[in-house]
């Protein structure tokens, strides 16, 4: 077992879970958000189900799961998923995923393990997004791993350690599958790059275990999700403008608004892709490799098969023609698709409050990114 103390960073146990249910039921805040997600559902049969609840799994039945399928059902047009048979119960994984939103990409994947019959993988969130005791609850009743961002260098090595340790013994150990963003944060750009930093931190433990093992004990699989319309795209668009311009300070509630932002957003078309298990590439790598040059080939591999996996919609395919000014892909969409998209920018020039080719750059660039990436390395 790890000497790390886990408590500061761990989801809830078992005989946690009752006490941190009856907090959220009693919170101010759940009256407003089951009036957001259920306006014309009895509010107090379901309030009456999340205190009988006493599990992880109760909880996610009365509440999450049903949450989550209305939101499906409101701001999207479909969440569909693909390779989720290859997920076994007597088998877990390090689940490698592309970040698009801040909480929808892993608990749609949570939602259609659970129709399939799955227990929901546990999935690591930023300290940033802890903002009130009620989130965290709902966080650590549901398998959050909370991910310490800030710190000295000192820290921030022993952060990194000890949450690899966790994850580590989580899969070996405890045989629950993890969730974890092959990049700091969300893609703003539409760009899905592997970050190798989080390769090496999942290398900080296993002991003298040599580094290529390491990753491969973990069974990494990729999980891939595409939406054919950006979630906080024009927040993201901002972002990047500001920072170019030197502008760029993240406000004080920032975080919550682009929690909040991703869930509100109409995303269209939403489809997850579970990948095959990279052991097989992994072997393909020499073993004597500096860990430098080791990571960053696991890193192209991962990069590529999540390029594979990609479901490129309409929406990519315009934006890329807009932006080189070509008619290579004009047979993949429907040119009514133009009134959308322009009315999608001006959603992104209302919100950075500025209009010029740059921004409008930034916008297309979002979705055209991963019809490059396909043309590069697909």
């Amino acid at each position: 077992m790890s000497t790390h103390d886990f408590n500061e960073i761990r989801p809830y146990f078992q005989e946690e879970i009752p006490a941190a249910i009856q907090r959220i039921a009693n919170a101010h805040e759940l009256q407003s958000v089951l009036e957001f997600i259920f306006p014309n559902e009895d509010f107090e049969k379901i309030k009456r189900d999340i205190n009988n609840s006493k599990t992880k799994a109760d909880f996610q039945k009365y509440l999450m799961d049903k949450a989550l399928r209305a939101i499906a059902n409101r701001y999207t047009e479909g969440v569909t998923a693909e390779g989720i048979d290859k997920l076994s119960k007597d088998e877990v994984s390090l689940l490698l995923a592309n970040h698009r939103d801040i909480i929808l990409d892993s608990s749609f994947l949570g939602m259609l393990m659970l129709e399939k019959g799955f227990e929901s993988c546990e999935m690591t969130w930023g300290d940033n997004l802890m903002v009130t005791p009620f989130i965290v609850d709902i966080g650590k009743v549901n398998g959050m791993i909370t991910v310490f961002r800030e710190g000295t260098p000192r820290k921030l090595l022993k952060n990194s350690q000890r949450l690899s340790a966790y994850i580590r013994e989580a899969i070996l150990q405890r045989k629950k599958s993890v969730w974890i963003a092959h990049h700091k944060g969300r893609a703003k750009n539409g760009n899905d790059k592997t970050d190798v930093s989080i390769l090496k931190m999942l290398l900080l433990s296993g002991d003298q275990t040599p580094p290529l093992k390491k990753l491969m004990d973990l069974n990494i699989r990729t999980v891939t999700v595409s939406y054919e319309w950006e979630p906080c795209d024009a927040r993201k668009v901002k972002e990047l403008y500001q920072s170019q311009t030197g502008t760029y300070v993240k406000e004080e509630m920032e975080d919550l608004e682009s929690i909040i932002g991703g869930v509100i957003t109409p995303k269209g078309h939403v489809k997850l892709v579970i990948g095959d298990k990279l052991s097989e590439q992994l072997k393909s790598i020499p073993k004597d490799l500096p860990v430098n040059e080791m990571v960053a080939k696991v890193a192209k591999i991962v990069d590529l098969q999540i390029y594979k996996d990609y479901k490129l919609w309409p929406t990519n395919y315009f934006a890329y023609d807009l932006l080189h000014n070509s008619h290579r892909f004009e047979a993949q969409y429907n040119h009514s698709l133009r009134e959308k998209m322009e009315a999608r920018y001006q959603n992104v020039v209302q919100f950075v409050g500025n209009d010029n080719a740059e921004i409008r750059k930034l916008f297309l660039n979002i979705y055209a990114n991963p019809v490059s990436n396909k043309l590069k390395h697909g």
